[in-house]
């Protein structure tokens, strides 16, 4: 018996809640109006951004030697194939380089235009001057930009202008553009399959595509430089030994071709054994610069089977509708948000 009569209670409770809060139903619209207006106020003017994607799936060097153990790891999402190979950077690993100073640098020179052509220039003049804001937001900014001039000291460090900043010293203004470059970059990697995913957020939808490309081509040559560095220091090597290989011989064939000139007719047994020394020398030099012919010849072929491909599953393309903001969600979640307000200060105030 009392469970039903707290039962009946709770009813009734809920009863007289919604019949108190269709009571001040007016309180209620004129919240509603002026969180509506408010609201529309401040996000109509929020300037929009878009979104591309860009995937791609590297080329996997080495040898696994875990056979059907990798197989059967990567259908439970794991991926041990970094663990085979003698890369120190894996996929797994790329999303870490964008957070490398140098890395988000070297996107500063690439050249962006907007889609209606008023404006063509590098990607670091874009960020640092043609951004829009809130206009809404400016008295905000303008104040904490002098409380933040009073606490902070005097940066000594002059302002980088693009490429030409220092990754290693940055002045603070520089720091905090690398922070929102890097927030408008995003790579994530797939454990199970290994593909990358770029996402470019961008104001204007020609430099997001242009920027998503763009950074897919900066990471590839990264990845591209880092597999062949030590391929194309074998290149280097080889082909100053084969050069040196070749000045050796072409010294020894002028003195073996001078010798021969000045001593033709001559039957002496000196003149014999001479010719037969530098006939054995230059054959030795003729050997060396074959072998190290053969050797650079190896190593182009080897820097070839280490420079990675690349399969873009995903291209660029210049996005149509704007990712956000969602004006409509947000005006509605500001309604939800002042009724839920509203009903617990007219249920307080009833008590």
């Amino acid at each position: 018996m009392e469970e039903i009569k707290n039962q009946q209670q709770k009813i009734i409770d809920l009863r007289k809640i919604v019949s108190l809060l269709w009571e001040k139903r007016k309180i209620f619209v004129k919240v509603w109006v002026v969180t509506f207006i408010l609201s529309c106020i401040w996000i109509l003017p929020q300037p929009r951004y878009y979104i591309c994607e860009v995937k791609l799936a590297p080329e996997m060097n080495g040898e696994d030697v875990g056979g059907s153990l990798s197989s059967i790891a990567s259908s439970f999402g794991f991926n041990i194939g970094g663990m085979a190979g003698q890369d120190a950077i894996y996929p797994e690993l790329y999303p870490e380089l964008f957070e490398n100073p140098e890395f988000v640098v070297g996107l500063y020179g690439i050249k962006v235009a907007t889609k209606d052509g008023n404006l063509a220039t590098d990607y670091f003049t874009y960020m640092k001057s043609h951004q829009k804001k809130n206009p809404l937001t400016y008295p905000f900014l303008w104040v904490k930009s002098k409380i933040s001039a009073f606490f902070e000291a005097e940066d000594n460090i002059p302002r980088g202008k693009g490429c030409d900043i220092n990754p290693f010293m940055m002045n603070r203004k520089d720091f905090l553009l690398m922070q929102k470059v890097m927030k408008n970059i995003n790579c994530a990697v797939d454990r199970k399959t290994s593909v990358i995913t770029i996402n470019v957020k961008d104001q204007d939808p020609l430099v997001c595509a242009t920027m998503a490309d763009s950074v897919k081509n900066h990471l590839q040559d990264f990845i591209i430089r880092y597999r062949t560095s030590k391929a194309s220091e074998d290149i280097i090597h080889y082909q100053e030994m084969r050069d040196s290989a070749e000045r050796e011989y072409d010294a020894v064939m002028a003195s073996y071709s001078r010798f021969c000139d000045a001593h033709q007719n001559v039957i002496l047994q000196s003149f014999q054994s001479e010719r037969d020394k530098l006939e054995k020398d230059l054959e030795l030099k003729q050997n060396s610069l074959v072998a190290m012919e053969t050797q650079l010849q190896s190593a182009k072929v080897k820097l070839q089977e280490k420079t990675p491909a690349f399969t873009t599953l995903k291209s660029a393309m210049v996005p149509v509708l704007p990712e956000g903001p969602k004006r409509m969600l947000f005006v509605i979640g500001m309604m939800i948000l002042a009724s839920v307000l509203t009903s617990v200060y007219v249920l307080r105030k009833q008590q």
